[in-house]
């Protein structure tokens, strides 16, 4: 019907490529325009201004020889000033930014190893935005962002990254608590040091108190039972401990078979030999003073 009365509708986001006898007249913008078709003039197409956008898969290796899959997200539009060059100048926009992604991609990739392929998506994708700016601005369009959306390595290559990064971590793990073991040994044998020297020192602190005990001892029947002698009290002191060692011996539970000597003479044979101990040490003691 608008043809009927000469009108043409273009919508909105749209341009039309108006043409008079075949030849390029003028570019309408949206609304409604007067199309004297008797003078040869006629629509010969419509050009969106809408952004588009073209995902490019595009196989390549890397430097260390691992094919990869390289999915890259194109987002561009159509430019009103160059509506024209957008409509002649290429048959297929599409095909032609696909080539160049193509082109940049298989240059960009095989001089990075894998890892870095990956950590350098950024700096590809930049590579590839470059690259379509300068080539299709001549050609009216607009190149608004380049994404690398994804790199995909070869199934048995992301199995093996898989099992590489498993065994670092699990590797990881070990050397943990290797290090956690390591630190409670150090721990309980500081905390066994530690109770030995204060077994130590109550073992000291106990002998000192059974001789500061013994020679109290001594004084005390020396003074109460007049003819003791010094020997005399130290023999009942030692007879009294021996039964008393002998009676802890037999009150224990895990007490075990025991030989020990035992007999009228015994205690006089330990007696003596406590106390000829006793002597040689004060003897010893004598003799390096007057040296």
């Amino acid at each position: 019907m608008g043809n009927l009365f000469c009108c043409v509708q273009v919508d909105q986001s749209t341009v039309a490529i108006r043409e008079q006898f075949g030849k390029f007249d003028a570019v309408l913008e949206p609304g409604c325009h007067c199309l004297p078709w008797p003078t040869g003039k006629r629509i010969a197409g419509h050009l969106t201004l809408r952004l588009q956008q073209l995902d490019v898969r595009c196989e390549t290796k890397t430097k260390d020889n691992v094919f990869v899959n390289v999915v890259a997200s194109i987002q561009y539009r159509a430019l009103a000033g160059k509506a024209s060059d957008a409509f002649y100048k290429l048959s297929n926009t599409r095909s032609q930014i696909q080539a160049y992604v193509f082109d940049v991609i298989r240059a960009s990739v095989p001089k990075l190893n894998l890892d870095d392929a990956f950590e350098q998506k950024n700096d590809i994708a930049k590579a590839v935005e470059d690259e379509l700016e300068k080539a299709m601005s001549a050609y009216g369009f607009e190149i608004v962002q380049t994404l690398i959306v994804d790199i995909e390595p070869d199934e048995h290559v992301k199995r093996a990254m898989n099992e590489i990064n498993a065994a670092a971590r699990l590797r990881m793990a070990a050397n943990e608590k290797a290090e956690a073991e390591k630190i409670v040994q150090i721990k309980r044998a500081e905390g066994e040091a530690e109770a030995k020297y204060l077994s130590g020192l109550g073992i000291a602190r106990q002998r000192q108190a059974i001789v500061d005990g013994l020679r109290d001892s001594v004084l005390g029947f020396s003074v109460n039972v007049p003819g003791t002698t010094a020997k005399d009290v130290m023999d009942m002191v030692l007879i009294t401990q021996y039964f008393d060692t002998m009676k802890e011996i037999g009150a224990s539970s895990k007490a075990s078979a025991v030989f020990i000597p035992h007999g009228p003479g015994a205690v006089r044979d330990i007696a003596t030999q406590i106390r000829d101990g006793l002597l040689q040490g004060q003897a010893a003691a004598s003799a390096s003073a007057t040296h």
